[in-house]
């Protein structure tokens, strides 16, 4: 099983126990934050019906937060 979630105006494919690096997500580390789902796929059916999927949840813990190098344009 695994979800297509949208966060920070970025798309991440996450599975069950993954550890995911996304865009600063408002939250103390340790926190819970529930992310949009925009997609669905348990094995057996993919689900992309925006009514079927506002039923479904995608909690993440923010483990850390922390800035990353600069880049230069």
């Amino acid at each position: 099983m695994y979800a297509i979630v949208k966060t920070g105006g970025k798309q991440y494919k996450v599975a069950t126990d993954d550890v995911i690096t996304v865009e600063k997500i408002e939250g103390e580390a340790g926190s819970k934050v529930e992310l949009e789902v925009i997609f669905l796929n348990d094995g057996k059916k993919i689900v992309t019906d925006p009514a079927k999927l506002a039923k479904a949840k995608v909690t993440a813990e923010i483990l850390e937060q922390f800035k990353g190098e600069k880049q230069l344009v």
